[in-house]
């Protein structure tokens, strides 16, 4: 590691870090001096998250680190590990480097997603449902609401805007409105009637075409 001044900001901003993320996000600095190989970590928080300490002995990260050319290392972000007791942890890998561009310690996050990962589960289990957007329904808080919901869908079955639509097309939406209960709303024949450009009479002429059939 560099100097004094370039730890003591590192330890602050590992203290940071943890402080802003909670328990379950562990810091750990690893030195890459000679001094430190087989135990490397010179500071750590929240080690409980994967069981280590200062006292703790070399790990797969350091060796990854001596082992290849340091043109050839590259910062680590956001990838996925596990610890030996089943935890699922979110990993950065972050090397710390001297003017030459060697590396010299290893700044590493682990934050532990075993619960939220067991959470998402369970959200993804309760919210669960048909892709088919077209079941997908309002709630309405009135009448008005409703009448303009089931409007709406009765474009939507045509698959045209109402200006667009020929008087088959017309007869499918009224026909449609009908099967939906529509009309069994208070004055829902003369919305409908102004927003298909068309008499009362035709929308009941449209209904009973179907009752022809």
């Amino acid at each position: 590691m560099d100097n004094d001044c370039n730890l003591d900001f590192l330890k602050r901003l590992a203290k940071g870090i943890s402080s802003e993320f909670g328990r379950n996000c562990e810091v750990v600095i690893h030195d890459l001096s000679s001094d430190h190989l087989d135990y490397p970590i010179i500071f750590i928080e929240n080690g409980h998250v994967t069981h280590r300490d200062t006292s703790t002995s070399t790990s797969r990260v350091v060796l990854n680190a001596l082992k290849h050319d340091v043109n050839s290392l590259e910062d680590k972000l956001n990838y996925i590990t596990k610890t030996h007791d089943g935890k699922t942890l979110k990993s950065s890998t972050i090397y710390i480097r001297d003017s030459q561009n060697k590396p010299t310690g290893i700044f590493s996050i682990n934050y532990d997603i075993t619960e939220l990962t067991i959470a998402k589960n369970c959200l993804d289990s309760m919210l669960s449902h048909k892709e088919d957007t077209e079941d997908v329904s309002n709630i309405p808080q009135n009448v008005n609401q409703l009448l303009d919901d089931l409007l709406d869908e009765s474009v939507k079955k045509v698959g045209k805007p109402v200006a667009l639509m020929s008087k088959d097309e017309k007869i499918q939406a009224i026909q449609f409105l009908n099967d939906a209960g529509a009309f069994l709303i208070t004055k829902a024949g003369d919305k409908t009637a102004n927003f298909f450009g068309i008499s009362k009479y035709s929308i009941y002429n449209y209904i009973d075409i179907k009752n022809k059939l």
